[in-house]
């Protein structure tokens, strides 16, 4: 809770969407500091943690089967893939369906928005790919003197990745106006 009370410290009005790994209470602490913000858990990781209970020989058909529910063209296309994919495995691999049944709401936030928006939102893997990249730049060091150090390691390793960041986000423009039209009253350019 406290990076999120700090960022609001620090002038942060407000977040509109974010996706999180699920980690316990991570969403409720999202929601009790910036409680307009869309929430989103990671599919990817949704994903990963159902297949840690599937048998090797099913998995290719589980994942094939799964697929229909994240993506499905709307929310309740979804549901009824959900409901298809558990009449299948819900006997054999009854403790995935259910994860999946308990984070419904946080799983499928993302059919609220244009597809555009969606191939943003539905996924942390974006971020766990700069973290890893600066986990490259600061694990040379074993120990840092003091926080101060380690900001500033972590800084010039995000100076780093940067140069690196050439290409334009496709769609930009249309995206940008789809956030537009959805958060107008939220937005200031």
């Amino acid at each position: 809770m406290s990076v999120l009370t700090d960022l609001k410290a620090r002038g942060v009005e407000d977040i509109l969407i974010t996706c999180t790994d699920n980690l316990n209470g991570f969403t409720e602490t999202i929601r009790s500091v910036f409680p307009q913000a869309a929430t989103q858990v990671c599919v990817v990781h949704q994903i990963r943690n159902s297949c840690k209970y599937v048998v090797y020989k099913d998995l290719k058909s589980f994942t094939g089967d799964l697929k229909e529910v994240y993506g499905a063209v709307n929310r309740e296309q979804a549901a009824a893939a959900l409901d298809r994919f558990e009449e299948r495995w819900g006997s054999k691999y009854r403790y995935a369906v259910k994860s999946w049944r308990e984070n419904w709401d946080d799983l499928t936030t993302f059919f609220s928005f244009p597809m555009e928006i969606r191939q943003i939102i539905y996924t942390t893997n974006l971020i766990e790919n700069l973290n890893g990249k600066i986990r490259k730049y600061t694990k040379a060091k074993i120990s840092y003197p003091s926080d101060d150090a380690v900001k500033k390691s972590v800084f010039f390793a995000i100076q780093e990745i940067e140069k690196k960041w050439t290409m334009p986000i496709r769609n930009y423009g249309m995206i940008l106006n789809q956030f537009i039209a959805i958060f107008e009253d939220r937005i200031r350019l």
